[in-house]
């Protein structure tokens, strides 16, 4: 069973006052933690850019086994990105997360596969989060669906919707504000290593 990871980081970053996938976390822009977390299980990683695009690209350049695409339509949302980057899924499975959770625990990204079912959701002390793992047999109905459509309005959708309990508080973790920054920092730097790096 082989697996991608699309990673959704197109948006304004409105709320953080800053371009949120350049912002440090200890020594390395958020969207390289991002990918670091899954790079490991992941055969290739899709990250969907738009709001500058020049920039992701820099972030990115010569990190393995990842593709950058452009969604050209980003201003329509979040689903908008999602539908762009299922295009280049080639594995059975692959993640959807946003370029903005960069604590999730690779045992987390594990247990979604162990499990594995048309979609699978994790769920820390009661409250749902990312990464959702879909099966590839979905896209071509989720290409089905509109630009302007919602992600969580199509998972309603399904019947074959697994939620399993993880011991990770990093499904809930993104960055919003700049308080949501300083905390994700802190959380980083007590439960992640810097051996833990994979992307030097």
């Amino acid at each position: 069973m082989t697996v991608d990871g699309i990673i959704l980081s197109a948006g304004y970053s409105e709320r953080a006052g800053n371009f949120k996938p350049a912002l440090d976390l200890c020594g390395k822009p958020i969207l390289l933690r991002t990918i670091e977390s899954m790079l490991e299980l992941c055969e290739n990683i899709i990250v969907v850019g738009g709001h500058k695009f020049e920039k992701l690209s820099a972030i990115i350049t010569e990190t393995p086994k990842v593709k950058l695409i452009k969604n050209e339509k980003f201003e329509l949302g979040m689903f908008s990105s999602v539908r762009a980057g299922i295009k280049h899924v080639r594995s059975d499975y692959f993640f959807i997360i946003p370029g903005d959770q960069p604590v999730v625990k690779i045992t987390t990204f594990q247990a979604l596969l162990n499990h594995a079912n048309d979609i699978v959701i994790p769920r820390y002390k009661g409250k749902k989060g990312h990464p959702v793992l879909f099966d590839a047999k979905l896209i071509p109905e989720i290409l089905s669906w509109p630009d302007t459509e919602i992600l969580r309005n199509y998972i309603h959708s399904k019947e074959k919707v697994e939620i399993i309990d993880v011991d990770d508080a990093g499904i809930g973790l993104d960055v919003d504000t700049a308080e949501d920054h300083e905390n994700i920092k802190k959380y980083y730097k007590k439960n992640f290593t810097q051996g833990h790096s994979i992307v030097n």
